[in-house]
């Protein structure tokens, strides 16, 4: 399933992928677009989507934000959760458009954020999501489109300033390119590097997994005091992950702090309803359990 926005990005990934594909394989293929609400250019993209679509015989799912949504953060969640909702029903897998200039953008905003060693792997993070365009820079897609006759929509919200990701592209990486021209190649050995680091922690982790399932983990090994501080925090987070569960940088440091000092018998509660019970040898991580209230 191809996730296309109508920007240059996404309509090369939509034309490289038309013209990879052999005689008969166009019905394997979905393509989804999401109109975030925010203006008639979202409405337009959306429709140059569909009709060049259509020509290369694709069949074409949309979906629609609140229009009233003016937050990035808000947009982005409606956003993942109408391809995930297309992906789901066509038993397929999510394809975007995201490009090397996309992860610097976002190593960059992860690093502004205070992320730590797993979180500055950006879009190289374990993932079902497809990226075939990761390696290749913005330039190169725009050099491709105007090669190949690509058509697009600009979107105008991407030069609005008040959005983050705007201010690393057109300011923050710039200044910073001026500044030390090998950034860009730093900051991509930085990702990597933790991507390396992410996948050799959840090979430990999955070492010390007793049980697990959706929300719920459960893990021996990690209530001595063999772990230093970071290590241990470290661990969690790829614990953690083994439960779908997505721990802040806050609920990291408690659970770390409670597996090595917490006494069996005894939970704490973490941000977002879920709780950690320690017992003899193990911690749980799990939902918070709901006691209905007796009735008298």
């Amino acid at each position: 399933m191809l996730a296309v926005s109508g920007g240059v990005d996404s309509m090369v990934l939509l034309h490289a992928v038309a013209q990879a594909l052999v005689a008969g394989d166009a019905g394997r293929l979905v393509v989804a677009s999401f109109d975030h609400g925010s203006g008639d250019h979202a409405v337009e993209a959306v429709e140059h989507v569909r009709r060049v679509a259509r020509t290369h015989g694709f069949r074409v799912v949309s979906g629609r934000g609140d229009p009233g949504v003016r937050v990035e953060a808000a947009w982005r969640t409606a956003r993942w959760r109408f391809l995930r909702g297309v992906a789901a029903g066509h038993d397929g897998v999510v394809a975007t458009a995201h490009t090397r200039d996309d992860q610097l953008e976002t190593i960059v905003m992860r690093v502004l954020r205070g992320a730590g060693g797993r979180g500055l792997s950006a879009l190289l993070a374990p993932s079902p999501i497809r990226r075939p365009l990761l390696d290749v820079s913005r330039d190169e897609v725009e050099r491709y489109a105007q090669a190949h006759g690509v058509t697009w929509i600009d979107d105008p919200t991407n030069r609005d300033r008040r959005f983050l990701r705007n201010r690393v592209r057109h300011d923050l990486l710039p200044a910073l390119r001026r500044a030390s021209p090998t950034i860009d190649v730093e900051l991509l050995a930085l990702a990597r590097r933790s991507a390396e680091l992410r996948r050799a922690c959840a090979v430990v982790a999955r070492e010390l997994v007793v049980a697990s399932g959706e929300g719920r983990v459960v893990a021996r090994g990690v209530t001595g005091g063999d772990w230093p501080p970071e290590a241990r925090a470290l661990l969690w987070q790829s614990l953690a992950e083994v439960a779908g569960v997505a721990l802040d940088w806050r609920g990291t440091e408690r659970l770390a702090r409670f597996s090595s000092e917490g006494r069996p018998g005894t939970r704490i509660p973490l941000s977002g309803g879920f709780e950690a019970v320690h017992r003899h040898g193990t911690i749980e991580l799990r939902r918070r359990r709901v006691v209905a209230p007796m009735s008298i």
